[in-house]
């Protein structure tokens, strides 16, 4: 076929085909692009070439002009060339659009190559040119270019990934007929964008769909199901300003499909947070995901300008702004998170935009000094933070840190003392409606040795604290006073109840690793080693959310670690009467202890008066690390947290107003040896159900024996309250509350990727997600009520159209042959005409092979014949039978012939009366 379609002009292969297409006029005419620079228009009728066309340079793609009589052809120099059909002899036209032009008249300097081009035509003006490529060689390092040239007129249209393929929307889908473009869909390796031709500056269409999950790369997930339902509007207000200007003011034109009817009765929210430091919330109320909001962390700090200003106190290698861990109030709209740099910074939502002349900082100095423990009474909390800290009874009340030195603060022996991860911005933050900076908390180094990394976190609007824990110990911290409440050791929290021998540590140890907080963990671990605790995984260069299933459990002796918070009213101490205001602290070798909190009444104490600590020692024990802590009354209904509904922090004093603590419906009260609460507490190993203020263990169950839990929620479902967990040999259970009975166990899914546990997460309704892939969400349910309801929310991907009336040819046209022919490709590639074979070649007609095969058809053939003879003997018996009866009927009816003519003789003179 090559050789008859190129004939003499190449004695070799011309090489691949790059292009292929009909005449848009002619059906029968097809034209062969090759890439050498050989086009061929071929005829398919008499099955030969028309005309040849030859260029020096390779072809990339070719075009049709709609009228038939013209194509553009793409060159790897850059250029491109018009050729008339019926002139093969050279191009009616060569342009190199991004060439620069000799004043000598020489030919152009050569261009990258354009890969590839689109001509279409408009009634009413120039015909539009787009192509990708063919930049000069002299922008290197510039982004990838969609070139539109209309006229007289060329927009370069840069592209902030590579352009993978476009296709230009038209208003008619017949090639022979004026285009009539109006848009270009461009595919990007990471986006897709459509660019609006009709409008001047060719903006593009705002893109309804996230294509991507995320920007970088996603280091933690939380999912919310049922949230209230004035935060999704107040997201997306404030969302709405953030978004680029300058789009078309078209609706997106890409409009194929339909969604489904079925909707879930409850609005749900993602928030992912991400290794550049920012945080999107995501509507997931439907099937497709809607950013409402992203907000930026790394805006309170100072990004250094390359890689040699890069701080020496920096703890990580890379991505020194990841969110590790996210802790949000819906009902209140305070978000809490906690960065890798071992920092915590609290936000507060508000519609108003302010300036924040200095960003309120509070720095701490946490260490662990295991040589001797003292008791609550004996001594309180040590003194452990930059400025003076206070006792369990007095706390701080200094005002926050201003900026410190990272020159100056360095001890006498030449060690890092007192110094942060990371330098905070000095110049003025202007801070957008949406979620602004009430406090950043910075942990720093002691002794030349690093912060820490964040293992756990808790925010309470109504009480107005903050706690989070690491290897070192915890602290709570006030971050309506700006000031620290707490700062102790682990083993300061058991006390005189410590259960755990502890050897005294040396205060320099070895940095820790960049790549998340390890604990001792080996990377060479054995498969068996591994099935006792979770291991983080530094080969993706992910960020562990190093709660408990990031640390070691007890079955390794490791430091002990706080992996586990939550603020309630609760009876902590066995001879409560009224709950009150408390903090429960879960480790990472299974110990939960309880903290209570004297928080002042009015909003002016609040104000004025320090919160004071108590601490009540440990109340549980459990096997494995504490992942999850909860609170049920005596029923067994889910205590709701408490919180303060969300009020605007920025109002002027005389619209303020006052704030309001939410309290659980029911205040739980006890009376004398009655228990009226019940605390849920899960680990990687085992679940409880303790009692208060009894502190007795009315319910236990072992999760599992050979695994460990990855991760466990407290989860309210239709029917009542459950407890969902996640396990590393991927099975997936429910127990009910407060009975632990288990309800459901599925295998569903083995821990192959240290993606999917550091992102799984349950939530309300018998939701569950979790990140497949770095830019997947794979979203899974284990509730009856959403299952019912699938097939309709899922919406359809096709929708039929109607196709559009075909172009008039009109009468000169029909008359003269001048409009568009088509042909019919089965009479042409059909088996009538191009199937048949030629008669001077032999037909191959394949059978049984073998004398078996010839044996049993000829066998068959004789079978045949002796039935076939059978049946003709019996049609001849048959006929002879016929023949006789036929002749006995007609000897019958000459009898009645004859008899009836005497009769009528007799009677033929005879008069009526005579008869």
């Amino acid at each position: 076929m090559w050789n008859k379609a190129i004939e003499l002009s190449s004695k070799s292969h011309p090489g691949p085909v790059v292009h292929i297409s009909d005449n848009p006029m002619d059906e029968g005419k097809l034209l062969i692009g090759f890439e050498c620079g050989i086009v061929v228009l071929w005829d398919l009728k008499s099955k030969k070439a028309d005309y040849r066309y030859n260029y020096d340079e390779a072809i990339h793609s070719v075009a049709w002009h709609h009228e038939g009589k013209q194509f553009v052809c793409s060159h790897s120099d850059g250029t491109l060339t018009t050729w008339n059909v019926r002139i093969p002899a050279k191009p009616a036209q060569i342009i190199t659009p991004h060439g620069k032009q000799p004043k000598d008249g020489k030919k152009p300097e050569p261009c990258k190559p354009i890969l590839k081009v689109e001509y279409k035509t408009t009634r009413a003006g120039e015909p539009f040119m787009i192509l990708c490529g063919g930049l000069s060689y002299d922008t290197v390092g510039r982004r990838a270019c969609l070139t539109v040239m209309h006229g007289k007129s060329t927009a370069v249209l840069e592209m902030d990934y590579s352009i993978v393929d476009f296709l230009t929307l038209c208003e008619t889908p017949y090639p022979n007929d004026f285009q009539e473009p109006y848009a270009v869909v461009v595919l990007l390796e990471k986006d897709l964008v459509v660019i609006d031709l009709a409008q001047i500056g060719y903006p593009i269409f705002e893109n309804p769909y996230p294509l991507s999950i995320h920007e970088s790369p996603v280091t933690c997930c939380e999912y919310y199901a049922d949230c209230p339902a004035e935060i999704i509007p107040a997201l997306y207000s404030v969302g709405s300003k953030q978004k680029r200007q300058g789009f078309s003011k078209k609706e997106w034109p890409v409009s194929g499909g339909n969604w489904g009817q079925g909707t879930l009765s409850f609005s749900e929210i993602i928030i992912t947070g991400h290794a550049d430091g920012s945080i999107k919330f995501w509507d997931a109320s439907a099937l497709m995901l809607q950013v409402l909001y992203k907000l930026k962390t790394a805006k309170v700090f100072e990004k250094p300008r390359s890689k040699e200003e890069k701080s020496s106190t920096d703890i990580v290698d890379e991505d020194p702004f990841a969110i590790q861990i996210l802790s949000w109030c819906p009902e209140s709209r305070v978000l809490c998170v906690a960065g890798v740099s071992a920092h915590v910074i609290v936000y507060r939502f508000s519609k108003q935009e302010v300036t924040t002349e200095v960003v309120q900082l509070l720095e701490v100095r946490m260490q662990c000094e295991m040589n001797e423990v003292e008791s609550p009474e004996g001594g309180g909390e040590q003194a452990s933070a930059v400025s003076t800290p206070g006792t369990s009874s007095s706390p701080q009340t200094s005002l926050p840190q201003s900026h410190p030195s990272t020159s100056s603060n360095n001890s006498s022996d030449g060690l890092r003392d007192n110094v942060p991860c990371l330098k905070v911005r000095s110049s003025p933050l202007k801070q957008s409606p949406g979620y602004q900076v009430e406090l950043l908390i910075q942990l720093v180094w002691v002794s030349g040795e690093p912060p820490q990394q964040i293992t756990s976190l808790a925010v309470n609007s109504a009480y107005g604290l903050v706690a989070f824990g690491n290897g070192n110990g915890l602290a709570v911290v006030d971050y309506l006073q700006k000031t620290l409440l707490l700062n102790m050791s682990t083993a300061e929290l058991y006390g005189s109840t410590d259960p755990h021998h502890r050897q005294p540590r040396s205060p320099r140890k070895a940095r820790q690793p960049s790549a998340g907080f390890c604990d001792g963990n080996d990377a060479s671990a054995t498969p068996e080693e591994r099935c006792k605790s979770p291991t983080s995984d530094a080969r993706d260069n992910s960020f562990s959310r190093s709660r408990s299933s990031s640390v070691t459990s007890i079955d390794r002796e490791s430091r002990e670690v706080v992996s586990s918070l939550y603020f309630c009213d609760s009876l902590s101490k066995k001879s409560e009467t009224l709950a009150v205001p408390s903090l429960w602290v879960g480790t990472s070798l299974g110990g939960m202890m309880a903290i209570t909190l004297n928080v002042p009444s009015t909003p002016e104490q609040r104000m004025q008066q320090p919160v004071s600590v108590s601490f009540c020692g440990s109340v549980v024990r459990l096997k494995g690390g504490i992942l999850r802590m909860a609170q049920l009354d005596a029923s067994g209904t889910l205590l709701p947290h408490v919180y303060e509904p969300w009020h605007e922090p920025n109002a002027p004093e005389e619209e303020r107003e006052p704030p309001r603590r939410r309290r659980p419906t029911s205040p739980p009260s006890s009376q004398e040896n009655q228990d009226c609460q019940y605390i849920v507490v899960c680990s990687e190993k085992q679940a409880k159900v303790v009692a208060l203020p009894s502190q007795n263990c009315v319910y236990e169950h072992n999760i599992t024996e050979a695994s460990f839990v990855l991760r466990a929620d407290v989860v309210t479902m239709t029917s009542g309250v459950g407890l969902a967990c996640f396990c590393a040999n991927g099975h997936i259970m429910t127990l009910s509350l407060p009975s632990l009975r288990p309800l459901l166990d599925v295998n569903y899914l083995p821990l192959t990727d240290m993606r999917i546990a550091r992102t799984f997460c349950f939530s309300n309704q018998g939701q569950a997600l979790y990140l497949t892939s770095p830019t997947e969400i794979q979203r899974i349910t284990y509730s009856q009520e959403t299952c019912d309801n699938l097939q309709e929310m899922l919406g359809e991907l096709f929708t039929p159209v109607e196709t559009p009336e075909a172009p008039n040819r009109g009468f000169f046209k029909g008359l003269f042959g001048g409009g568009a022919q088509s042909l019919d490709r089965e009479d042409l590639f059909g088996e009538v005409t191009a199937g048949k074979a030629s008669r001077s070649l032999a037909q191959h007609i394949p059978g049984p092979g073998g004398m078996e095969g010839m044996k049993g058809a000829a066998s068959g053939v004789v079978g045949e014949l002796a039935r076939a003879r059978i049946a003709l003997d019996e049609r001849g018996q048959k006929l002879g039978e016929l023949e006789e009866r036929t002749a006995a009927m007609m000897s019958s009816a000459d009898s009645f012939s004859k008899h009836a003519h005497d009769i009528m003789l007799k009677y033929k003179d005879k008069k009526w009366y005579q008869l």
